[in-house]
């Protein structure tokens, strides 16, 4: 693997750098969204969000689906549901989960599209 392409010269670029600092979130932002990707890191709750991408499902539908058993769905539900990436809705006995807001979905959407891209 080639390195990556260097500087031949080491010189600042005043205009940038103030441009790109002024765009430069906090450190306290760039730790939350640290932490939601990292959410977005697990296969099994990625999974779980496609599930609900379309349609709100119970937790038994959910596990039935993922080949999974409710008590560890629950366990990964209550995680998206902790990162505002899920929500609930309880209906008597049931709890019914949808995704959370269209940022969700969006955020969905895009990282498939982007995958798919860069596949020959």
């Amino acid at each position: 693997m080639k390195d990556a392409p260097q500087c031949s010269e080491h010189h600042l670029h005043p205009d940038l750098l103030k441009k790109a600092e002024q765009t430069l979130p906090d450190d306290g932002s760039l730790f939350a969204l640290a932490d939601l990707y990292k959410i977005f890191g697990d296969s099994t709750r990625l999974r779980i969000l496609y599930v609900l991408y379309e349609t709100e499902l119970c937790v038994c539908d959910i596990a039935q689906i993922c080949g999974m058993t409710v008590s560890a769905i629950s366990h990964q539900l209550r995680i998206l549901k902790q990162a505002r990436l899920v929500r609930c809705r309880r209906t008597g006995k049931s709890a019914f989960y949808s995704l959370a807001d269209s940022h969700v979905h969006t955020i969905l959407a895009q990282g498939m599209e982007h995958i798919h891209e860069q596949m020959p």
